[in-house]
């Protein structure tokens, strides 16, 4: 099975990476992954660190020829912002004349960091809990996307709110995403109009909402948050399982969604909604037409029992407004023990549309998990043809 991990700080020399378990003969390229972290980087409301890195990735092993050779893939994206950081980040220094960094952002993990692991020195905490890590994540997972391209399933999102800036009338927008996810390529379709919009909404009045409240909140010194939606397009019937708690597709596609910095909020279809109706509005019904099995609806969200239906698989993930504020909140010195402002960290106003790209890449291994442990092999040859003969 696909598993990988992360390794590097957000100044520190390079973010590093090793992924394992991705069959052989799996065509792919820097270039292919580099576009996806070209797409973690827009959007509207992203801070300076955009202007200084130019992420591009070096896969160092595991590809021969351009493809996959069965073996660990290691990649690495060097930080260009290192050579301002070199006497800061040193890694044999004495840290003798560094600045300690001893007020907390609240909101962020540097105070629980700090008192976990016993640092007189934030910046400890700082630089590995930092956004940047996801650039890795996304390069990683990337692979495994292009796994599950291969078979035909594809993954999109957009952005259905930012601040007050919601998309309320879904009318146009579900009329938007049927056409483009009746497409080849499915709900990467979705992703790609997404990607026209500075802030990945599909909505234009409200996407010239979000834009001025973005706009305005960075002149208050403040940051916004928002919602997501991710879609997935030709899953199969039977991935993921109801038998063990841990083996439910929709508890797993919710912790890596989880797992994203600042995300507070994973919704599976329409969870939250249903919530408050009877059953008989939330449920989806079957229909037989020319001996085919289809449903009326998708409330569901591609999901029944931790196990996937056949419909599109739908998910909404709600991120927080960032923790560092250019107009600090009230913290404390940790050191002298007394009340200050918060420090400000280099940071972004509003990083909502690079949640939902990176929301995409962080699925594609649990997806591509639950592919493999019921269509099986050790190349993309072999699975393949077994997912070809099971289809028929």
């Amino acid at each position: 099975m696909i598993r990988y991990i992360t390794s590097g700080e957000s100044h520190g020399q390079a973010l590093v990476g090793i992924i394992e378990g991705v069959p052989a003969g799996l065509p792919i390229s820097a270039e292919y992954i580099n576009h996806q972290l070209w797409r973690r980087q827009q959007g509207y409301g992203r801070g300076g660190r955009m202007r200084i890195e130019s992420d591009k990735v070096e896969i160092l092993s595991g590809v021969r020829f351009g493809k996959t050779i069965g073996s660990p893939i290691a990649l690495v994206i060097r930080n260009n912002d290192w050579r301002n950081w070199t006497e800061r980040m040193a890694v044999e220094s004495d840290g003798k004349g560094v600045e300690k960094i001893t007020i907390p952002r609240p909101g962020h993990a540097d105070y629980v960091g700090a008192m976990k692991y016993g640092f007189d020195d934030i910046r400890n905490v700082i630089e590995r809990s930092s956004a940047r890590e996801t650039a890795m994540r996304v390069a990683l997972c990337t692979i495994a996307r292009k796994l599950m391209e291969d078979v035909g399933v594809f993954i999109g999102s957009h952005v259905l709110s930012i601040g007050a800036a919601a998309v309320i009338n879904r009318t146009n927008i579900d009329k938007l995403i049927r056409k483009y996810t009746k497409a080849n390529c499915g709900a990467y379709k979705v992703t790609e109009e997404a990607d026209k919009s500075q802030v990945r909404i599909l909505d234009k009045k409200i996407e010239g909402k979000a834009i001025d409240a973005i706009r305005k909140t960075k002149k208050l010194g403040d940051t916004l948050g928002g919602v997501f939606e991710v879609l997935v397009t030709g899953a199969p019937i039977g991935l993921g399982s109801y038998v063990q708690y841990d083996r439910k597709l929709d508890g797993q596609l919710s912790q890596a969604v989880m797992s994203i910095h600042a995300v507070k909020g994973v919704e599976i279809g329409d969870g939250f909604t249903n919530a408050r109706k009877y059953g008989s509005d939330v449920h989806d019904e079957f229909s037989v037409k020319g001996g085919t099995i289809s449903r009326k609806t998708d409330r569901a969200g591609g999901l029944e029992g931790g196990v996937t239906n056949g419909e599109m698989i739908v998910l909404h993930g709600a991120m927080k407004p960032i923790s560092t504020l250019a107009n600090p909140l009230q913290s404390v010195d940790l050191a002298a023990r007394k009340s200050v402002k918060a420090r400000y960290e280099r940071s972004d106003v509003c990083a909502v549309p690079a949640c939902s790209v990176i929301a995409e890449a962080v699925i594609a291994p649990v997806l591509a998990n639950a592919f493999l442990e019921k269509y099986g092999g050790d190349s993309m040859k072999e699975i393949q043809a077994r997912y070809k003969r099971k289809k028929q």
